[in-house]
C-alpha cells in the first residue's frame, strides 16, 4: 500500500500499491479462489497474522524509542515524510487500514478523507508518535480479535473486488514491512542502528 518518499503523493502512490498488490495476488492466487477460507483456515490465517503485526510493531516501537526527538522532524529531502510522519503514517494503518483488512471497523480517531491522514501524520513529535502506535496497533488488535470466525471466512469486497483474508493479510503485512525497511533506513541515515541489530 505505498511507496513512502513522497508525502503529496504518498497517499495515492499507497493506494495504488495497494491495488497492484491485490491485483497480483488475485491471479497469484487463482488457486485460493477455489479454496476460500472456512472457520478453521481462517482461524489459523487470523493468528499468523496477530504474530507477524505483533514482531513488527516491537520493532516499530524499538525504533521509535531509540531515534532522538529532534530527529523526528528530519527528513531525506524536501516533500518526503519526516521520521515523525512516518511513524504516524504506520499508526494511521493500524487505526484504518489493518482493521478494514479484515472487515472490522476503523477507528474515529482518523475521520474519513485524505486531509483528516494529512493532519494526522502532522502531528508528528516523538511523544505523538509513540502515544499513537500504542494506541492504534491495541485498537487494531481488539477490533481483530473481537471478530466473530465466520466474519472472516469467505469473501468480502474490498478495493474493488473479492477478497479473502489470506489477500487481505499478505498485503496489509507486506505494506508494513515496507515502512519498516523505510524507518530503518532513515534511522541508519541518521548514525542510529536498529536495537535488535546490535
Amino acid at each position: 500500500m505505498r511507496s513512502p518518499l513522497s508525502s503529496a503523493s504518498s497517499g495515492r502512490s499507497m493506494r495504488a500499491g495497494a491495488l497492484v498488490a491485490l491485483m497480483s495476488l488475485s491471479s497469484a492466487g487463482a488457486a485460493l479462489a477455489q479454496d476460500v477460507p472456512n472457520r478453521e483456515s481462517a482461524l489459523e490465517i487470523r493468528k499468523r497474522y496477530l504474530m507477524d503485526l505483533d514482531t513488527l510493531q516491537s520493532k516499530f516501537l524499538a525504533l521509535a524509542e531509540a531515534i532522538p526527538a529532534e530527529k523526528y522532524a528530519w527528513r531525506p529531502a524536501p516533500g518526503v515524510r519526516s521520521v515523525g510522519e512516518a511513524f504516524m503514517h504506520v499508526a494511521s494503518e493500524y487505526y484504518v487500514y489493518a482493521p478494514m483488512a479484515y472487515g472490522a471497523t476503523r477507528s474515529p480517531v482518523i475521520p474519513r478523507g485524505p486531509e483528516a491522514f494529512k493532519t494526522f501524520e502532522s502531528k508528528s513529535t516523538k511523544p505523538d508518535a509513540v502515544k499513537h502506535l500504542t494506541e492504534g496497533f491495541a485498537y487494531m488488535k481488539q477490533q481483530l480479535e473481537g471478530l466473530d470466525p465466520t466474519a472472516i471466512t469467505g469473501t468480502k469486497k474490498l478495493f474493488g473486488g473479492d477478497r479473502t483474508i489470506v489477500e487481505t493479510s499478505f498485503v496489509m503485512t507486506g505494506d508494513l514491512h515496507e515502512h519498516l525497511g523505510q524507518l530503518i533506513a532513515y534511522a541508519r541515515m541518521n548514525g542510529i542502528a536498529p536495537p535488535w541489530s546490535k
